[in-house]
């Protein structure tokens, strides 16, 4: 539809404060610049070589080069984009690299896929009494957090269990994976988003510390969740006054591992604390993973009457044994908005590496490739396994490894029809300074989404904006709040967005925009205008 001329002049007034310079004698800079700003108002597909004018300009304002940009716009059901700005290079994703796990884990493992954690006895049982050792097997549950993994213990408690003289054992063996080193992302190896993949990961081995600003006593009050008995922590937080930008940076966890005996880790907090943050919560890893779990299940186990009289070391779960109890995870549809949502990496990088178990399968969920050849997905893989090539386990299943994942991605785009040669995978979350896609590519594998069986799973994972999420602070009290589900991407030099707006009339429209540049972190403005840009004028 064509804007009114009272439209134009109302938006060519908002890009330039005095509307009557318009009709004075102006310079051909200044006459380009008029233009520019009232394309914006016209039908998108006459300017689809081109970032409409109120993005680009806050581009300009953010020192930002459009070379640095890549944008993609595609209207669902067109045969062509509306927009297609540098969208053949290939640029670090961040996050939005989540889309392609994500997309891929529900289609190849299903929505109702979910994870199991075995716990066996290695001993004689008689009535409530384990003579020897427990063994927990995990299989990279995703969200075997501090609820479930409470859930777990309840219920071997209830089966009659009480009292382990052994050791606890804990069998990780499902993953294959080189030694990884949680300070090479940052710098920070105590940040939550660089604890590594674990296959029996409980917690996301985190520890959540309550900060609650104490205005009469000038103090930060620290509560940490879980409370371990290993743990010793030290509280040096000065409260102070001013704004809440980047509170975490302006803390210093100095964090202290010593074992004299028993395993000691101490958490000393320094810095400042502004009383405009309110509560906050702040997630470290700080333990080891076996003294971790060890230190949780004694105190669950306790909690609920029970004893374990040994310690923790690793193993392998006995061969030919029923388990006492055995734990599945929730659907990966839930889990997957968990991923999406909050931008979780360490849950990511446990369903990245469930892909690789699916290489080889014969798909079974129909879904229609871009050369409209139908094909199909499997969406019955566990964690049994049939492909004879790759390693296994000591009970013979098969172990993930990042090579299988990186096969299975790309044989999963292959039985779709697409060719993303440019696309480079690390670990399937987007921590990382190697992975690679073109925002053409994301936008195709939006368009994709949205024709597959799993389209309504996969787009209500999405933040909302001005709603939830990673969008839950953006774009509130503008007319496209509610109306856009994008998933966000934040790295040191990179900016991005991807996903879906319903325009005003009611059209969905796939967008992307990256931004690879030392001055990314200034771009959401620009993001945030083509969202409601789109909203507004979409043809």
């Amino acid at each position: 539809m064509q804007p009114t001329l009272e439209g134009i002049a109302g938006d060519t007034a908002s890009c330039y404060p005095n509307s009557v310079a318009l009709s004075r004698r102006v310079s051909g800079a200044m006459l380009w610049s008029v233009l520019s700003c009232m394309t914006a108002l016209l039908p998108f597909t006459a300017f689809a070589h081109a970032i409409p004018y109120p993005v680009s300009k806050l581009l300009r304002q953010a020192g930002i080069p459009e070379t640095a940009t890549a944008v993609y716009v595609h209207k669902i059901g067109s045969a062509q984009p509306l927009l297609a700005i540098n969208s053949s290079a290939a640029m670090n994703p961040a996050s939005v690299m989540k889309l392609v796990t994500t997309f891929a884990g529900l289609e190849l493992l299903g929505p109702a896929h979910t994870w199991k954690t075995e716990v066996y006895a290695n001993g004689l049982l008689n009535g409530d009494t384990l003579q020897g050792d427990l063994v927990i097997k995990g299989y990279g549950d995703p969200r075997l957090n501090l609820e479930n993994f409470w859930l777990l213990t309840r219920r071997l408690r209830q089966g009659g269990l009480r009292d382990i003289t052994g050791d606890l054992v804990l069998d990780g063996s499902h993953f294959d994976l080189p030694n990884g080193d949680p300070a090479l992302f940052d710098g920070k190896p105590h940040r939550s988003y660089n604890v590594l993949p674990e296959a029996l990961l409980v917690n996301y081995r985190t520890l959540a510390l309550r900060l609650i600003p104490q205005p009469t006593s000038r103090s930060v009050r620290i509560l940490a969740d879980p409370l371990l008995a290993s743990l010793e922590l030290r509280n040096g937080l000065r409260l102070v006054k001013g704004s809440c930008n980047d509170w975490r940076d302006a803390i210093d966890a100095d964090v202290r591992t010593r074992t004299n005996g028993d395993v000691r880790v101490s958490v000393a907090l320094k810095g400042s604390y502004s009383t405009d943050c309110g509560e906050r919560t702040l997630y470290l890893g700080v333990h080891d993973a076996g003294d971790y779990i060890f230190g949780l299940f004694k105190q669950l186990w306790e909690e609920q009457g029970g004893l374990i009289r040994g310690k923790v070391r690793g193993g392998t779960a006995p061969e030919g044994t029923i388990p006492l109890e055995t734990h599945q995870s929730p659907p990966l549809a839930d889990i997957v908005r968990d991923i999406n949502k909050f931008s979780n990496n360490t849950a990511a990088r446990q369903l990245y590496l469930a892909l690789g178990l699916t290489s080889g399968r014969t798909p079974r969920v129909p879904v229609q490739s871009t050369g409209g050849v139908a094909t199909e997905v499997d969406n019955t893989a566990d964690n049994s396994g049939t492909n004879s090539a790759i390693s296994k386990d000591a009970g013979d299943t098969p172990r993930a490894t990042l090579a299988k994942s990186g096969v299975a991605i790309q044989g999963w785009l292959t039985s779709r029809g697409l060719s993303f040669p440019e696309l480079l995978i690390e670990n399937g979350s987007g921590l990382s300074r190697n992975e690679r896609i073109s925002a053409g590519h994301v936008g195709k594998l939006l368009l994709a989404a949205f024709e597959s069986p799993v389209m309504p799973e996969f787009i209500s994972s999405l933040p909302i904006a001005a709603v939830d999420g990673t969008m839950k602070k953006r774009l509130n009290g503008s007319a496209t709040a509610g109306q856009a589900h994008v998933k966000t991407g934040l790295l040191e030099g990179v900016r991005t967005i991807a996903g879906y707006v319903l325009d005003k009339s009611g059209r969905r429209v796939v967008v992307v925009f990256m931004v690879n540049h030392p001055r990314a972190g200034h771009a959401q403005p620009a993001m945030d205008e083509l969202l409601h840009w789109v909203y507004e004028h979409a043809p």
